[in-house]
């Protein structure tokens, strides 16, 4: 009676502790809850980076089409030359911010 009440608490702990590691690995594990959570707030961040970046691409998409020799417009290639050669136009208020940096030199 007692070696086979040993046996069935030996296999009650053995089959404890296998549910104990699945049930861990399923929450803590690579591929377990916690992981997909974290991967999920990666993916909210990473569309966010792209509906902002697609918002850039459009807008500057939009000044191209307003350079373009068929379309100029002459208020925006006024801005850009006065920007680009550092003019004014006499009784123009100029107030100096500091520039970004750009990835390139030169900009």
């Amino acid at each position: 009676m007692i070696a086979r009440r040993t046996w069935h608490i030996f296999f009650s702990a053995a089959g404890l502790c296998i549910f104990c590691y699945f049930l861990y690995h399923t929450v803590e594990g690579d591929h377990g809850w916690v992981a997909q959570m974290h991967l999920q707030n990666e993916v909210g961040a990473a569309q966010d980076t792209l509906d902002r970046l697609q918002k850039e691409k459009d807008a500057l998409a939009h000044r191209v089409q307003l350079m373009r020799p068929e379309s100029l417009d002459p208020d925006l290639l006024d801005e850009e030359s006065r920007r680009k050669l550092n003019y004014s136009k006499p009784g123009d208020i100029v107030i100096l911010t500091p520039e970004e940096k750009k990835g390139k030199e030169g900009d």
